[in-house]
Protein backbone atom coordinates (compact mmCIF):
# COMPACT_ATOMS: atom_id res chain seq x y z
CA UNK A 1 0.00 0.00 0.00
CA UNK A 2 1.33 3.47 -1.15
CA UNK A 3 -0.27 6.62 0.29
CA UNK A 4 -3.17 4.89 1.14
CA UNK A 5 -3.76 2.88 -2.31
CA UNK A 6 -3.44 -0.74 -3.37
CA UNK A 7 -3.22 -1.43 -6.85
CA UNK A 8 -5.08 -4.80 -7.72
CA UNK A 9 -4.88 -4.19 -11.19
CA UNK A 10 -5.13 -1.65 -13.83
CA UNK A 11 -9.01 -2.27 -13.59
CA UNK A 12 -9.12 -2.68 -9.67
CA UNK A 13 -7.71 -0.34 -7.06
CA UNK A 14 -8.13 -0.24 -3.36
CA UNK A 15 -8.22 3.09 -1.70
CA UNK A 16 -8.15 3.84 2.22
CA UNK A 17 -10.15 6.28 4.06
CA UNK A 18 -12.76 8.84 2.00
CA UNK A 19 -10.92 11.74 2.18
CA UNK A 20 -8.08 9.47 -0.36
CA UNK A 21 -11.02 8.00 -2.30
CA UNK A 22 -12.71 11.14 -3.23
CA UNK A 23 -9.23 13.21 -3.79
CA UNK A 24 -8.23 10.34 -6.09
CA UNK A 25 -12.17 10.39 -7.99
CA UNK A 26 -13.02 13.75 -8.05
CA UNK A 27 -12.36 14.33 -11.75
CA UNK A 28 -15.38 11.27 -12.04
CA UNK A 29 -17.57 13.16 -9.65
CA UNK A 30 -16.94 16.31 -11.34
CA UNK A 31 -18.13 14.84 -14.65
CA UNK A 32 -20.63 12.42 -13.87
CA UNK A 33 -24.18 12.70 -15.57
CA UNK A 34 -25.71 9.37 -13.81
CA UNK A 35 -24.90 8.40 -10.30
CA UNK A 36 -26.55 5.85 -8.74
CA UNK A 37 -25.98 4.73 -5.22
CA UNK A 38 -26.87 1.96 -2.21
CA UNK A 39 -26.21 2.47 1.68
CA UNK A 40 -26.91 1.74 4.87
CA UNK A 41 -26.54 5.21 6.44
CA UNK A 42 -26.79 8.81 5.94
CA UNK A 43 -22.51 8.87 7.13
CA UNK A 44 -21.23 5.71 5.07
CA UNK A 45 -20.30 8.51 1.79
CA UNK A 46 -19.96 11.64 3.59
CA UNK A 47 -18.27 13.20 0.45
CA UNK A 48 -20.95 11.18 -1.60
CA UNK A 49 -20.11 14.88 -4.01
CA UNK A 50 -16.45 16.08 -5.16
CA UNK A 51 -15.45 19.59 -3.56
CA UNK A 52 -15.53 20.41 -7.69
CA UNK A 53 -19.28 19.82 -7.94
CA UNK A 54 -21.92 22.42 -6.69
CA UNK A 55 -21.81 22.61 -3.23
CA UNK A 56 -24.91 20.30 -2.09
CA UNK A 57 -27.14 23.14 -0.81
CA UNK A 58 -27.74 24.44 -4.26
CA UNK A 59 -28.79 20.68 -5.69
CA UNK A 60 -27.33 18.46 -8.30
CA UNK A 61 -27.09 20.15 -11.61
CA UNK A 62 -30.03 19.46 -14.26
CA UNK A 63 -28.37 17.02 -16.24
CA UNK A 64 -27.35 14.60 -13.47
CA UNK A 65 -29.75 11.88 -12.60
CA UNK A 66 -28.99 10.73 -9.33
CA UNK A 67 -30.66 7.85 -7.91
CA UNK A 68 -29.80 6.66 -4.13
CA UNK A 69 -31.12 3.48 -1.82
CA UNK A 70 -31.31 3.77 1.62
CA UNK A 71 -32.63 1.13 4.19
CA UNK A 72 -36.08 1.50 5.82
CA UNK A 73 -34.23 1.43 9.02
CA UNK A 74 -33.32 5.18 8.38
CA UNK A 75 -37.18 6.32 8.44
CA UNK A 76 -37.66 5.65 12.50
CA UNK A 77 -35.16 8.62 12.91
CA UNK A 78 -37.12 11.89 12.73
CA UNK A 79 -34.02 13.80 11.72
CA UNK A 80 -32.73 10.94 9.04
CA UNK A 81 -36.53 10.98 7.85
CA UNK A 82 -36.19 14.54 7.37
CA UNK A 83 -32.61 14.89 5.46
CA UNK A 84 -33.68 11.82 3.52
CA UNK A 85 -36.62 14.26 1.97
CA UNK A 86 -34.73 17.31 2.12
CA UNK A 87 -32.14 15.48 -0.33
CA UNK A 88 -34.86 14.52 -2.81
CA UNK A 89 -36.91 18.19 -2.41
CA UNK A 90 -33.73 20.08 -2.05
CA UNK A 91 -31.17 18.12 -4.02
CA UNK A 92 -33.24 16.60 -6.48
CA UNK A 93 -31.94 13.33 -6.28
CA UNK A 94 -34.52 10.15 -6.90
CA UNK A 95 -34.88 8.22 -3.52
CA UNK A 96 -36.00 4.61 -2.80
CA UNK A 97 -36.24 2.55 0.32
CA UNK A 98 -34.86 -1.13 -0.22
CA UNK A 99 -35.21 -4.02 2.23
CA UNK A 100 -32.60 -6.03 0.31
CA UNK A 101 -29.56 -6.85 1.92
CA UNK A 102 -27.21 -4.03 -0.42
CA UNK A 103 -23.20 -3.84 -0.34
CA UNK A 104 -23.18 0.16 -0.34
CA UNK A 105 -22.09 0.74 -3.73
CA UNK A 106 -21.62 4.02 -5.79
CA UNK A 107 -21.70 3.94 -9.50
CA UNK A 108 -20.57 6.62 -11.65
CA UNK A 109 -22.03 6.40 -15.40
CA UNK A 110 -22.63 2.90 -15.49
CA UNK A 111 -18.77 2.61 -16.18
CA UNK A 112 -16.82 2.57 -12.75
CA UNK A 113 -18.12 1.21 -9.31
CA UNK A 114 -17.03 2.25 -5.83
CA UNK A 115 -17.68 -0.69 -3.40
CA UNK A 116 -17.23 -0.40 0.52
CA UNK A 117 -15.35 -2.42 2.41
CA UNK A 118 -14.68 -2.89 6.58
CA UNK A 119 -12.77 -0.51 8.60
CA UNK A 120 -9.02 -1.20 8.74
CA UNK A 121 -6.57 0.99 11.63
CA UNK A 122 -9.89 3.38 11.83
CA UNK A 123 -9.92 3.86 8.17
CA UNK A 124 -12.64 2.22 5.53
CA UNK A 125 -11.49 0.32 2.59
CA UNK A 126 -13.42 1.31 -0.78
CA UNK A 127 -12.55 -0.66 -4.60
CA UNK A 128 -13.19 1.19 -7.05
CA UNK A 129 -13.22 -0.99 -10.08
CA UNK A 130 -13.94 -0.77 -13.90
CA UNK A 131 -13.42 -3.66 -15.42
CA UNK A 132 -16.63 -3.78 -17.60
CA UNK A 133 -17.98 -7.04 -16.69
CA UNK A 134 -17.87 -6.30 -12.89
CA UNK A 135 -19.39 -3.22 -13.43
CA UNK A 136 -22.39 -4.37 -15.33
CA UNK A 137 -22.72 -7.31 -12.53
CA UNK A 138 -23.23 -4.28 -9.71
CA UNK A 139 -25.44 -2.63 -12.03
CA UNK A 140 -27.84 -5.40 -12.71
CA UNK A 141 -28.01 -5.78 -9.15
CA UNK A 142 -28.95 -2.28 -8.43
CA UNK A 143 -31.11 -2.43 -11.05
CA UNK A 144 -32.93 -5.07 -9.64
CA UNK A 145 -32.95 -3.38 -6.15
CA UNK A 146 -34.33 -0.19 -7.76
CA UNK A 147 -37.27 -1.81 -9.46
CA UNK A 148 -38.37 -3.41 -6.13
CA UNK A 149 -38.15 -0.60 -4.08
CA UNK A 150 -40.29 1.41 -2.55
CA UNK A 151 -41.01 5.37 -3.23
CA UNK A 152 -39.25 7.36 -0.20
CA UNK A 153 -42.66 8.98 0.27
CA UNK A 154 -44.68 5.80 0.17
CA UNK A 155 -42.64 4.12 2.62
CA UNK A 156 -42.42 7.17 5.02
CA UNK A 157 -46.17 7.30 5.21
CA UNK A 158 -46.31 3.30 5.83
CA UNK A 159 -43.55 3.96 8.84
CA UNK A 160 -44.95 7.07 10.21
CA UNK A 161 -47.00 5.55 12.94
CA UNK A 162 -44.18 3.40 14.28
CA UNK A 163 -41.57 6.34 14.34
CA UNK A 164 -43.77 8.05 17.11
CA UNK A 165 -43.70 4.79 19.13
CA UNK A 166 -39.88 3.23 18.35
CA UNK A 167 -37.78 5.25 20.97
CA UNK A 168 -40.49 3.80 23.48
CA UNK A 169 -40.81 0.68 22.26
CA UNK A 170 -37.16 -0.01 21.63
CA UNK A 171 -36.78 1.21 25.22
CA UNK A 172 -39.16 -1.20 26.58
CA UNK A 173 -37.93 -3.93 24.64
CA UNK A 174 -34.30 -2.91 25.73
CA UNK A 175 -35.81 -3.68 29.57
CA UNK A 176 -36.92 -6.96 28.95
CA UNK A 177 -40.46 -5.79 29.79
CA UNK A 178 -43.56 -8.06 29.08
CA UNK A 179 -45.69 -7.77 26.03
CA UNK A 180 -48.70 -7.37 28.74
CA UNK A 181 -46.79 -4.40 30.78
CA UNK A 182 -45.23 -2.90 27.41
CA UNK A 183 -48.73 -2.74 26.29
CA UNK A 184 -50.14 -1.10 28.92
CA UNK A 185 -47.42 1.29 29.67
CA UNK A 186 -48.02 3.05 25.97
CA UNK A 187 -51.90 2.50 26.38
CA UNK A 188 -51.98 0.24 23.69
CA UNK A 189 -54.12 -3.95 24.04
CA UNK A 190 -51.62 -6.05 23.40
CA UNK A 191 -52.32 -7.10 20.31
CA UNK A 192 -51.37 -3.73 18.61
CA UNK A 193 -48.33 -3.51 20.61
CA UNK A 194 -47.14 -7.13 19.24
CA UNK A 195 -47.92 -5.78 15.91
CA UNK A 196 -45.97 -2.88 16.63
CA UNK A 197 -43.28 -4.77 17.44
CA UNK A 198 -43.51 -6.45 14.48
CA UNK A 199 -43.35 -3.34 12.37
CA UNK A 200 -40.60 -1.87 13.77
CA UNK A 201 -38.62 -5.47 13.49
CA UNK A 202 -39.58 -5.11 9.64
CA UNK A 203 -38.58 -1.83 9.08
CA UNK A 204 -35.08 -2.51 10.75
CA UNK A 205 -34.64 -5.91 8.73
CA UNK A 206 -34.34 -7.87 11.94
CA UNK A 207 -35.30 -11.47 12.15
CA UNK A 208 -35.65 -11.51 16.25
CA UNK A 209 -36.34 -9.02 19.16
CA UNK A 210 -32.34 -9.01 20.10
CA UNK A 211 -31.29 -8.22 16.24
CA UNK A 212 -33.17 -5.65 16.10
CA UNK A 213 -32.20 -3.81 19.07
CA UNK A 214 -28.56 -4.51 17.96
CA UNK A 215 -29.46 -3.07 14.69
CA UNK A 216 -31.19 -0.15 16.49
CA UNK A 217 -28.12 0.82 18.24
CA UNK A 218 -26.49 0.89 15.09
CA UNK A 219 -28.45 3.49 13.27
CA UNK A 220 -27.85 5.24 16.67
CA UNK A 221 -31.99 4.88 17.64
CA UNK A 222 -30.98 3.85 21.25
Amino acid sequence: MSNGLTRVSEAVAVVYGEEELFRRTAHLFATVTDLACAANDLATWAYDHSPEMPPMSDGYPGDIRVRKLYRPGLLLDSVSARELARRRDSLGAEIRISKEELNETIILDRRVVILAGDLRAGRRGYSVISQPEIVQGVMSLFETAWRSATDLAVYDAQVAEIRQLAPAVLDLLGQGVKDEAAARRLGLGVRTYRRRVAELMDALGAESRFQAGVRARELGLV
